[in-house]
């Protein structure tokens, strides 16, 4: 970004201040993932998921940006990487990320989208489970064993962080 040295740090905005910006014609720009964009964002903002590691920032891009994600700590130790993106631009980082942003009372949009991938995995094992003890109870108790099943698959996902049906939880 603008007049910073590979040792610098992008400055913090807060919320308040970053939508004052935004107004002037700054450019918010949202590291998460495209489901988590989806889910909610600031409204204006480029969907710039960390994932897609861009070299450059198409030229008609505003002259100053906001990078965020959900609290600040992705967009905090990806800030090399943003900085170097940012080169030439005014850069940010928006304090405390969308929440701080939600917490200020400050607009964000949501797209209709699936429910991301672990509340997914979370409602199909609710009901797989909720099927077992049902169907245990009025056909056959050979049927608690879809129960057991389920709840050593989540027991070891717990465990150990691996789960055959979702990826782990992003960090934020």
């Amino acid at each position: 970004c603008k007049n910073m040295s590979p040792s610098d740090h992008l400055p913090q905005i807060k919320p308040s201040e970053a939508m004052a910006k935004i107004r002037e014609g700054a450019l918010a720009v949202d590291i998460r993932s495209q489901v988590e964009y989806r889910g909610g964002h600031i409204v204006g903002a480029l969907s710039l998921p960390l994932e897609q590691q861009r070299d450059k920032l198409p030229d008609d891009t505003a002259q100053c940006l906001i990078f965020y994600c959900l609290s600040g700590k992705r967009t905090t130790r990806a800030e090399t990487i943003l900085s170097a993106l940012g080169q030439g631009r005014e850069c940010y980082i928006l304090e405390g990320g969308l929440l701080a942003w939600k917490a200020a009372g400050l607009p964000i949009v949501a797209d209709r989208a699936a429910p991301d991938i672990i509340r997914q995995v979370q409602t199909i094992a609710g009901s797989l489970i909720l099927l077992g003890v049902l169907a245990g109870w009025l056909v056959s108790p050979w049927f608690y064993l879809i129960d057991v099943m389920v709840g050593a698959g989540l027991l070891t996902a717990g465990i150990t962080r691996l789960c055959a049906a979702a990826p782990p939880p992003p960090i934020t």
